[in-house]
């Protein structure tokens, strides 16, 4: 639509403008200034409240962020003991419809005993069971699940590329009845009342086609970049397809994503030195290269011939270095996910490499504890934010979505406060590697500044100033279109 907003301060870099107009057509930013209404445009009197550019989450798994509101929530259970009850509990509550169970958010890094199938099989009722880790690295399946998906018996839990070559084939367990198009679209609603107007969805399987298909089916517009991983990756050279590329009005070709190490979550993050006080069960004691350096430097140079980015997945020190690595032997562009801990002298050649730190900072507020216990000699080097920033490494900020919470202004938060939840009181995790709000309020754009003639009208209108509060999302426009008013 053609739109004047007439009475808005648009947001600067560390203050808000004074009072001005802005009109918008053709989904562009067309003039900024005291501007008159014209015919047939619509006129939304912003009466002083701030402007500024929609946020972005820049790492999501959408289709499991959507079903994460129907499945059974294992977050906080301090054993694997503890967990099996409340299986049994939510298993004997349900009706006899012999859909899958499946659940997030269990921990097992901070359980003293080890997730066994057959423990689970004695709770599972004659159902398939699927128990997916709180940071999405492993899958605690019961035989029924193994076996419906073809897989031999197993003994413990599926870890890291075990578990990755599974993940996308849980749909052939049957129908996930908490995937349906009402949830999807009520999902991106919830996005546009944060003032979310684009997302870079990593999700495991087809993305393309399911983006199609939502759009096909009339779901709420939303920007999306959609990844894929290393088994897509000649299918998608063979389409021709290239990051950046339209595939509908809204969504582009997205990066190749590629997981490198593990995570703190399954005490696999590939790291330099060893873990600290690690359970007797665990066999590797710096964590796990899941991809190994030649086999990574190939996969980046195969998708950087091709007009690729990357997206990789590196959240141990060593990872990191290895994933640096990659990058300056092949010229790739793009990103590392993660980058949790960081050796001080990796990041001025991320810098150099132009390599995007794509964080989620809300993870440090579950971590922490951890971090403290397994990482306890080396964590002034994690979530090192103003150490990247002053080394002049981009900072770009997601949420690992379901992994976290899908909330923009929590990661900012967390950037900025660096309070793990449940110890507030104690001030900030190493305050010395916090952002000032300002910081991290622009890292949650997308790399867009302040608004600007010319800018795409993917805009937000805030009742308050986000850069000292949290505001509320008053209005939000996808292409000059308003999609949410509160």
């Amino acid at each position: 639509m053609d739109l004047l907003i007439q009475r808005t301060r648009l947001v600067g870099r560390t203050s808000l403008g004074d009072p001005v107009d802005v009109r918008m057509r053709g989904g562009r930013v067309t003039e900024i200034g005291a501007l008159t209404p014209v015919d047939g445009e619509r006129v939304l009197d912003a009466a002083g409240r701030s402007l500024m550019p929609g946020l972005w989450d820049k790492h999501v798994h959408f289709g499991q962020w959507v079903a994460l509101q129907g499945r059974l929530d294992l977050a906080g259970t301090a054993t694997a003991a503890e967990a099996l009850e409340r299986v049994d509990a939510h298993i004997r509550a349900l009706p006899d419809d012999g859909l899958v169970v499946t659940s997030w958010g269990h921990r097992a890094s901070v359980w003293p005993d080890a997730p066994l199938v057959a423990d689970l099989d004695a709770v599972s009722h004659g159902r398939a069971v699927v128990l997916i880790s709180g940071d999405g690295h492993n899958g605690w399946l019961n035989s029924a699940a193994l076996a419906g998906l073809g897989l031999p018996p197993h003994e413990r839990a599926l870890e890291e590329a075990e578990w990755f070559a599974v993940f996308p084939r849980l749909g052939e367990l049957g129908r996930d009845a908490a995937l349906t198009d009402e949830a999807e679209a009520a999902a991106i609603t919830a996005a546009h009342a944060l003032g979310v107007v684009g997302i870079v969805d990593l999700e495991f399987g087809g993305n393309l086609a399911a983006w199609r298909r939502r759009e096909a089916a009339g779901a709420p517009p939303l920007r999306v970049r959609s990844g894929v991983y290393p088994d897509q990756l000649e299918a998608t050279i063979a389409a021709g397809l290239r990051t950046r590329d339209a595939i509908t009005p809204l969504v582009t070709m997205g990066p190749l994503k590629i997981i490198s190490d593990g995570a703190l979550g399954t005490l696999t993050a590939h790291c330099c030195e060893p873990y600290l006080d690690l359970p007797a069960r665990v066999a590797h004691p710096c964590g796990v290269q899941s991809v190994p350096a030649d086999e990574l430097e190939r996969l980046l140079g195969r998708a950087t011939e091709h007009g690729l980015d990357i997206a990789l997945h590196a959240i141990g020190d060593a990872a990191v270095g290895i994933a640096l690595d990659a990058f300056a032997a092949t010229g790739a562009r793009g990103s590392v996910e993660h980058a949790q801990l960081m050796r001080f002298a990796d990041l001025q050649r991320m810098a150099a490499l132009g390599v995007v730190a794509s964080v989620q900072p809300a993870h440090l507020l579950d971590d922490a504890p951890v971090m403290d216990r397994v990482w306890a000699d080396r964590t002034e080097r994690t979530f090192a934010l103003r150490s990247m920033l002053e080394a002049g490494v981009e900072l770009a900020f997601g949420s690992d979505a379901p992994v976290s919470a899908f909330d923009p202004w929590l990661e900012i938060d967390a950037a900025v406060l660096r309070e793990p939840f449940g110890h507030e009181a104690a001030g900030p995790w190493h305050g010395e590697q916090a952002l000032d709000r300002s910081d991290a309020l622009w890292a949650s754009t997308d790399g867009r500044g302040p608004i600007e003639v010319g800018d795409v009208a993917d805009l937000i209108l805030l009742d308050g100033n986000p850069l000292e509060v949290n505001p509320r999302v008053v209005t939000t426009l996808i292409n000059g279109d308003i999609v949410y008013e509160a």
